[in-house]
């Protein structure tokens, strides 16, 4: 089977899904503390850039879906509904008002961390556009949150849904290193710090809601944060046995049952997102190493098990084709 990657056709067929919904206001789950009574406010004036996909952080990575789209393929046929979206979202109104919710006392916990490290990797995919600087001090701001959160976190969130801690590092990586090598190091030195004593990971995974393998992502994540020489020892030493398909978890696609249930489908997401890790640890092993057709097969695997379903349902739809962008072009 030849190894799957993103063609034009199939980027068409991601942006219309993501255009479907990013303004989508309707129905709406808020990530949202009630103060008072003058805090009842509808999604859109709560949140004026990202009130569609269903929740914010959804919100944030379709509209990452479509920038890297607009990047990879520019004469896109859906390129100028993209750049409409665009100019309509990215505006200074609408960037001061999601700083002034983020400002507020109530807000400190808001998208802790995985929405903070989605609008970063958003705003680093607008580098180079008319956007960037639009967004730019809400970026900055979630980048301060990170500063201030990191030397304060002492334990990792080991989870496979938003908490976890490893995915998070992971995503905000690309910003940091163009824009704050500062962040960057404080990314590399919390990842060393909560997982480089890990060793011989024995994947208890996954759990029923999971949408990240906690034991894949974070292997990603240190490919990603440690250098070549690093990295090598610590995945060896984390992942022993992978050349025997082991642990055997990792290796088989997770069986969704529902994709009516909103938290069920997130295995479909477990799936393109452990495709997505596979094949960036195949991208460490030298040519040759046995365990290169091991992980390809393994992630071709898991692709063929979710991506004919990301439109299935709206539960599935208004976020699951974000993983698979990340999981077909790696």
């Amino acid at each position: 089977m030849p190894d799957p990657g993103l063609e034009p056709l199939q980027a068409q067929d991601l942006a219309l899904i993501a255009l479907g919904h990013v303004g989508q206001e309707w129905p709406q789950k808020l990530d949202h503390v009630l103060t008072g009574p003058m805090d009842l406010l509808r999604p859109a004036l709560l949140h004026p850039m990202f009130h569609g996909s269903f929740d914010w952080h959804s919100c944030v990575h379709a509209h990452w879906l479509l920038a890297r789209l607009l990047k990879l393929f520019p004469d896109l046929p859906a390129a100028p509904a993209i750049r409409a979206r665009f100019d309509a979202a990215f505006t200074a109104e609408n960037t001061a008002a999601e700083r002034a919710y983020l400002a507020r006392p109530s807000a400190r916990g808001f998208e802790r961390p995985y929405g903070w490290a989605w609008l970063l990797k958003l705003h680093a995919e607008l580098v180079g556009t008319p956007w960037h600087a639009v967004l730019a001090p809400l970026a900055a701001d979630f980048a301060a949150r990170f500063r201030d959160h990191l030397p304060r976190a002492d334990y990792p969130i080991r989870a496979g849904v938003h908490g976890n801690t490893a995915f998070a590092l992971l995503l905000a990586a690309d910003w940091a290193e163009a824009q704050d090598p500062a962040l960057l190091a404080l990314l590399q030195d919390t990842a060393w710090r909560w997982y480089g004593a890990d060793t011989d990971c024995q994947a208890w995974e996954p759990s029923g809601e999971d949408f990240l393998s906690p034991a894949l992502v974070e292997a990603a994540c240190m490919a990603r944060l440690l250098g070549p020489a690093r990295f090598g020892p610590w995945r060896d030493a984390f992942l022993p046995r992978l050349a025997a398909r082991q642990p055997a978890s990792l290796f088989t696609p997770a069986r969704v049952s529902d994709r009516q249930d909103g938290r069920i489908v997130h295995l479909d997401g477990l799936n393109l997102s452990r495709a997505w890790c596979l094949r960036r640890l195949l991208a460490t092993l030298p040519e040759g190493d046995p365990r290169t057709e091991v992980l390809r097969a393994a992630a071709e695997a898991h692709l063929a098990a979710s991506l004919p379903h990301l439109e299935d349902s709206y539960m599935g739809a208004h976020w699951l084709a974000s993983f698979a962008l990340l999981a077909l072009e790696n």
